[in-house]
């Protein structure tokens, strides 16, 4: 076909309403609300997609994508569009190794921050600094890392339908940042328990049973998890006046360090601070580029 994108393409007319479909929280301005979100979508406007990834905001906003799957290294989707069958929709990021992942988490377990921070629930913002200290970059860091397939007719990459999808993974991101490791090769189970494990052998505590997933709330939990605080400094004491052992009822669950742990500070701190710049002058693409380059002048 020799007509351009923005000709043919654009005569399909509106997209087809879809019952059910999975719409975008966000009803105006950026989609995005954690770190790891907004840098996964200023990741993506750094490779100059920030004018075709506008196109697929709507489609995020109207619930064109029926369906959005997440696995090990590939995205898939379905998206209704103007046609009556939907467009299948895959966008494939490289899986971490297996080996990779072993010497990740054994970073992770041995700073009591990150095995904190990550079995509440949470990814701190110095996670993506472990990664690229692993030559492991968290976030794809050039276009030819991601594999974009849409079944639609359209030349351009991304799509609206692969926009569409980039967008609802950011607020999939949001709604459970495990979503983000998932795609990277481990599972938000797997990765708890290695943690688990690994701290219990460093501290000499008793290894925690697997998790498992609650089908009802989502929630990973121990499957028989060990005491800790008071009631792991009072197992199998005999019962005995408070006098007697108030100088082990305050033991901590895990031995503490001689000082708190301290971790380095990326050169890009100052940027992480600042919310995205306006548009005239670069946009959130803008905060990759810069972030890179104060990467590059630190080294």
């Amino acid at each position: 076909m020799s007509e351009s994108p923005s000709g043919r393409f654009a005569d399909y007319g509106r997209p087809r309403r879809v019952d059910g479909g999975l719409r975008a929280r966000s009803t105006r301005g950026a989609i995005g609300r954690s770190w790891w979100s907004r840098r996964f979508l200023e990741v993506l406007e750094s490779f100059a997609l920030g004018t075709r990834l506008t196109r697929g905001r709507s489609y995020a906003r109207a619930g064109q994508v029926v369906r959005l799957d997440i696995a090990p290294g590939a995205v898939t989707a379905v998206v209704q569009g103007s046609r009556p069958k939907p467009y299948d929709v895959h966008i494939g990021l490289p899986a971490f190794p297996a080996a990779l992942w072993e010497r990740i988490e054994a970073h992770l377990a041995a700073q009591a921050f990150f095995s904190a921070r990550l079995l509440a629930g949470d990814l701190p913002a110095e996670l993506e600094e472990v990664f690229a200290e692993a030559d492991a970059p968290l976030f794809p860091a050039g276009i030819d890392e991601l594999t974009q397939r849409c079944s639609c007719p359209d030349f351009a990459v991304p799509c609206k339908h692969l926009a569409a999808t980039f967008y609802l993974l950011a607020e999939a991101f949001d709604a459970d940042p495990f979503e983000l490791l998932h795609w990277r090769g481990r599972g938000r189970a797997e990765l708890l328990d290695r943690l688990r494990a690994l701290r219990a052998e460093a501290t000499g505590a008793p290894s925690p049973g697997p998790s498992h997933e609650d089908g009802a709330t989502g929630e990973v939990t121990a499957a028989a998890a060990p005491a800790v605080g008071a009631a792991r400094a009072l197992a199998g004491l005999p019962p005995a006046p408070i006098a007697d052992v108030a100088d082990r009822f305050w033991l901590p669950p895990v031995p503490l360090p001689d000082r708190p742990p301290s971790l380095a500070t990326g050169p890009d701190l100052l940027l992480r601070q600042l919310g995205p710049p306006a548009p005239a002058i670069g946009g959130p693409g803008l905060v990759e580029r810069l972030r890179r380059a104060y990467r590059a002048f630190g080294r």
